[in-house]
């Protein structure tokens, strides 16, 4: 069972930059220490939350996808993070997953954060997405998900062995200072309830509508202890994640076998 490395980017952004913003990005990659199995970086990582979709939205397989399959092949790492998506004349707060090999699978944001008109300029996510990397199953999310444990939990596939849909949910994010009490706790509480590795990658700085965001990113395990925690400064968290270690505690304390079964609609 192979053990997961990450690189969790805690920034901040340049508003409606997206040159700025790649640049910077790619000179931090660049200085990290060694090479990560994957590179996690903020929600809409290009622009910062923003709501003028229509003037920076870009398509598909142009300048940030591109950017993010040369940073994945040339450091050999998996590169991950949300930028503003045109599609079919709709707009998507559209996350990334991009391999070394340039293999691509997305996830557009399920909840939109109405108290900012989010829902009003972007289409809902409709389907949650699981990726497969180094014998890892991994869920990713985007910022406000958090808030709704029904669309992140972790369904029993096998209850002979335990086998479940993931094994780490990481929720990229742009979530303020003024509730980061909440995202601290939110964190936490997947982990437990979902007996997997949760983490959570947060900007910091104030966005271009003046809003301060302080971090807080953050690796736990699925007891809830922490792994990593960013605190409220630029960083970039090394984390290294124990696939053994999580596998004992399911099969020492399976909690999975008393789970309800649902169906999300």
């Amino acid at each position: 069972m192979e053990n997961l490395s990450l690189a969790l980017f805690q920034s901040d952004l340049h508003w409606h930059n997206r040159a700025a913003n790649l640049a910077m990005f790619e000179e931090k990659i660049w200085q990290l220490p060694k090479r990560v199995d994957v590179i996690i970086l903020p929600e809409m990582f290009t622009t910062g939350f923003s709501m003028d979709a229509e003037d920076h939205a870009e398509p598909m397989n142009l300048h940030s996808t591109k950017w993010m399959k040369q940073m994945a092949s040339q450091t050999g790492s998996v590169v991950t993070g949300s930028f503003i998506v045109q599609e079919n004349g709709k707009f998507f707060n559209r996350l990334l997953w991009v391999t070394p090999a340039g293999e691509i699978s997305h996830y557009n944001k399920r909840h939109l954060f109405g108290m900012a008109r989010e829902d009003r300029h972007y289409e809902k996510g409709q389907e949650r997405v699981f990726v497969e990397y180094k014998g890892w199953k991994i869920m990713p999310q985007i910022c406000y998900d958090l808030r709704f444990p029904v669309w992140s939990r972790n369904r029993v596939l096998d209850k002979e062995n335990g086998e479940m849909e993931y094994d780490l949910a990481f929720y990229i994010a742009s979530w303020p200072q003024v509730r980061v009490s909440a995202w601290d706790i939110l964190l936490k509480a997947r982990a437990v309830e979902n007996l997997c590795y949760t983490v959570g990658v947060n900007r910091i700085g104030k966005d271009g509508n003046g809003i301060p965001h302080t971090g807080h990113s953050a690796a736990y395990d699925f007891k809830g202890d922490t792994v990593a925690f960013g605190e409220e400064k630029e960083n970039i968290l090394l984390v290294e994640l124990d696939k053994q270690a999580l596998a004992a505690f399911r099969q020492k304390v399976p909690f999975w076998k008393d789970g309800d079964r649902f169906e999300l609609n």
